[in-house]
């Protein structure tokens, strides 16, 4: 589990899709287990490697904080409003449409060749954090009633909506990310669905995988990241098709 961390905090750095690495990989370990529990430990690692991440592009990345710190508490409203509605519904529905969307989302940005390359902010003000705070809470809620691939959504969203170039896009999501894991951490903590001694151990595997994963984002750019985005983004899709259409 300790490498499994290390991995997906080192993936989720750079382009988001740490879940689809620690989530199988709780499940397998800890078969017998409440599901809310290992998505309640998930959270709990992930969160600390997402935070670090953040702080570490903030020192390298000119982030937007009039925009983006709005949008993280929407981002944090979102997250909580669906992981209350997924205790009233069952998401399950998201299972068959998940693997389409995300499939779309590859095949534009393999078509846009230029998408993300260049950091061209669209709008300023109070434009760009509204704009902002519609994709963190719309984003905020899908994290907290379903969750996969968010990060990589977010990533996607701030490239094609802001005109942010994939590494400023990376560095944006991890904030709101922070903020929406936060928000499922707290409610899985009030539910007593996290076992912390576990979740601390697995935190800090994932906060060096997060070092390192951030280290190689700035160090290689824009270009780097997009390939990586295409990278995860294919294998998300390859692994919601077969939960949706072949378990």
């Amino acid at each position: 589990m300790t490498c499994a961390s290390l991995l997906a905090g080192f993936v989720d750095s750079i382009v988001g899709g740490g879940g689809l690495i620690m989530v199988p990989a709780l499940f397998a370990v800890f078969p017998g287990t409440h599901p809310a529990t290992l998505f309640g430990i998930n959270k709990g690692a992930s969160v600390w490697g997402t935070a670090v991440a953040t702080a570490q592009y903030s020192r390298r990345v000119r982030m937007r904080w009039s925009a983006l710190l709005p949008a993280a508490l929407a981002g944090f409203g979102g997250s909580l409003g669906g992981a209350w509605l997924v205790t009233l519904l069952s998401p399950n529905f998201l299972r068959k449409v998940l693997p389409f969307v995300l499939l779309a989302l590859l095949v534009y940005t393999l078509v846009k060749k230029n998408l993300g390359q260049h950091h061209t902010p669209r709008f300023e003000g109070r434009s760009e954090t509204a704009v902002a705070c519609g994709i963190g809470v719309a984003m905020g809620f899908y994290d907290g009633f379903f969750g996969p691939g968010t990060g990589s959504i977010l990533v996607f969203l701030f490239v094609r909506l802001l005109g942010y170039d994939f590494l400023n896009a990376s560095a944006s999501a991890k904030l709101l990310n922070t903020a929406s894991n936060l928000a499922a951490l707290l409610l899985f903590a009030w539910k007593g669905h996290i076992w912390w001694h576990f979740a601390l151990a697995l935190a800090i595997a994932n906060v060096v995988g997060s070092l390192l994963g951030t280290r190689m984002a700035l160090k290689h750019g824009a270009g780097f990241v997009r390939w990586v985005f295409i990278a995860v983004v294919t294998s998300l899709i390859l692994k919601t098709s077969y939960d949706a259409f072949l378990r």
